[in-house]
Formats: C-alpha cells, sequence, structure tokens
C-alpha cells in the first residue's frame, strides 16, 4: 500500500478477493466509518482499476484502489494559537478565510501550524476537538489559494454539510488570473481528473478518471493574460489548476501545473512581479449553501487578498495607458 494523508493505493491480494468494496475499505483506512466511505465511493472519489466502481463492487485478485479522501482522518496534534480570519459565526458554523501558505491539516511530516491546528485551539466545542480531533473540517483549499471554507461546530452540521458537498448542492467560486487570451467569453471545463500516470503527487485529466466540471466567465482581459470567475460543480483535488492547464490556460504563478509559463513572459517586470507573489493566483471568493440547522440558503463573499488585489490594479493601469496611448496616436 502506498499512502500520503488524502491518497491510498491498495492492491488485493487473493485472500481478500470477493469482499465487498466498503467492507475492504472500512477494514484498512482507520477512523473513517463503512457510511462515510460509502459516500465517497458514490461521489467517484474511489477509483477501482481506473474506473469508479458501486458500493457493492465485489473485489478480485490483483485489482488496485484508489481513494482520495475528501477530509482528512482523525489525527493527534496540539491546538496552535494562530489567528483566524473569521467571516461568519454562529453556534453551528464558522466560515473563515484562509490565506494563502496556510496548510489546511497536518500531514506527513507537518503537525502543526495548519489551520486545524488553529481551530482546534479557538474553536475548543468543534466536534471531537479535544486530544483526538477531527476540527469540523468539511472540505479542502491548496496551500497556496486563498479564501473561504466552512467549518462544522457540531456533528450534526458536519454530517449536513458534508452531504450538501457530496450531493454538489454547494456554490462554490473561485477567482483566477490564468496565462493567455482565453477565447470565449464563457465555457465549460468537463473533464475526467485522476492521479498523473507520470507523476503520482499530481493530478492530471486522465480517461476513466473521476468525472469533474468547470464552469468560467472572463472578468477581465489584458494583454497575454485573462482574469477568470470559475465555479466548481465537482469537487476534485487540484480540479480548477488541472482544468485550467488542460485548456492551455495555466494559472499565474502556479509551478506544478504552469510547465513554466511565468518564465516565458516578454514583460520582464510583470514577469519579476508575478515571480514575487509567492503563491499562485487562484482565490475562494463565494461560497454558498444550506444552513444545516436553518434550513435557509446562505452565502458569503471575501476579496481578493492585497497581493492579488495589487496585481489586478496594477494590471489595469497598464492597460489603461495602452487604451490612451493607441487613442492619442491616433
Amino acid at each position: 500500500m502506498e499512502n500520503d494523508p488524502d491518497h491510498f493505493t491498495f492492491r488485493i491480494d487473493r485472500e481478500n478477493a470477493d469482499r465487498r468494496l466498503d467492507v475492504y475499505l472500512a477494514s484498512r483506512i482507520e477512523l473513517w466509518s463503512r457510511a462515510r466511505l460509502q459516500r465517497l465511493i458514490e461521489a467517484e472519489d474511489v477509483l477501482v482499476n481506473g474506473k469508479p466502481a458501486k458500493v457493492s463492487y465485489k473485489l478480485h485478485e490483483s485489482d488496485e484502489i484508489e481513494v482520495e479522501l475528501s477530509a482528512p482522518a482523525t489525527t493527534t496534534f496540539t491546538p496552535d494559537n494562530i489567528p483566524l480570519d473569521i467571516v461568519y459565526e454562529d453556534d453551528t458554523l464558522v466560515v473563515v478565510n484562509k490565506p494563502a501558505g496556510l496548510i489546511v491539516h497536518p500531514a506527513s511530516g507537518v503537525q502543526s501550524g495548519t489551520l486545524a491546528n488553529a481551530l482546534a485551539f479557538h474553536f475548543q466545542q468543534l466536534p471531537s476537538a479535544a486530544g483526538t480531533v477531527r476540527p469540523g473540517i468539511v472540505h479542502r483549499l491548496d496551500r497556496d489559494t486563498s479564501g473561504l471554507l466552512v467549518v462544522a461546530k457540531t456533528d450534526e452540521a458536519l454530517e449536513n454539510l458534508s452531504d450538501q458537498f457530496r450531493d454538489r448542492t454547494v456554490f462554490k467560486s473561485y477567482v483566477a488570473l490564468v496565462h493567455g487570451s482565453v477565447g470565449s467569453n464563457s465555457g465549460r471545463i468537463d473533464q475526467p481528473l485522476a492521479r498523473d500516470p507520470a507523476n503520482r503527487t499530481r493530478m492530471a485529466v486522465v480517461r476513466g478518471g473521476r468525472s469533474a466540471l468547470s464552469l468560467y466567465r472572463v472578468r477581465q482581459r489584458f494583454q497575454r493574460l485573462t482574469l477568470l470567475e470559475v465555479e466548481l460543480k465537482t469537487g476534485r483535488t487540484h480540479q480548477i489548476r488541472v482544468h485550467l492547464a488542460w485548456l492551455k490556460h495555466p494559472v499565474v504563478a502556479d509551478e506544478t501545473y504552469g510547465a513554466g509559463r511565468d518564465n516565458t513572459m516578454q514583460d520582464v517586470r510583470l514577469r519579476a512581479r508575478i515571480r514575487n507573489l509567492g503563491r499562485h493566483f487562484l482565490h475562494a471568493e463565494k461560497l454558498g449553501f444550506t444552513h444545516p440547522r436553518t434550513g435557509t440558503p446562505v452565502q458569503f463573499y471575501a476579496s481578493l487578498p492585497k497581493e492579488l488585489h495589487d496585481l489586478v490594479v496594477e494590471l489595469q493601469s497598464e492597460a489603461k495607458k495602452q487604451v490612451t496611448g493607441l487613442a492619442q496616436s491616433e
């Protein structure tokens, strides 16, 4: 078995052949209930031989199972007094605006300084927040993606919100600055995602992978760059970054999926400006869901952090200068 905190790979031996998929996973993945694993399978976050499978699938010898956990398994760590940018809070949930650079939960080699550590310190009433921790985390953002995350304060809210994410009724809208001039003003990217066969630490568009759908709309165009709004209809690992790279418009400053596009920019000053961002240009701007206690729709907004806002303002200023220069030349 190969594994990192979010990704597991199992190869079935003769002893485990004929077992149900959900039963087998419940015996191998600690701290995940069978019911929760069934929801993971139904959401296509489990692949058998590279394809989604049914909960009741009977395993065969040599089957390869890949599992993408939608939230961290319970782990033990020390609460940390890390400041939180709280957008909204009540007795059921809290919505935080995560800064870039902050990892959501402990991972291999990282047991402190994460959002989960901060949540455990500030909200001792979160589900199982003392000692062994499952600090209400329902979904994640990549380390260098900033923006909105909802955190459950009760077991009931955690279950309800998890179901909403699984059922794809949660509204998630991001802002991304990408390389190139995107051809159409709006569009959809409906391409399946899976671990990159050539590099298991990356994701890629892979035939037979998990279904993934992203909708985009152009917010503003600049010379050789485009500012997009991207709505996620599914929530696969690195989905927006991989989809936009597949579209040949990778996210600015994305070292993993950008294929060195930042270094090919002709504007030396802008290239240096992007290099100094210290993160990729992707921000979770809007988040909407049904409040688990009241049953009413709620939506939250987080403006671009300063480093991204300042870059957009700079690009807008340059665009105005170019328009003014053209007008004067005429």
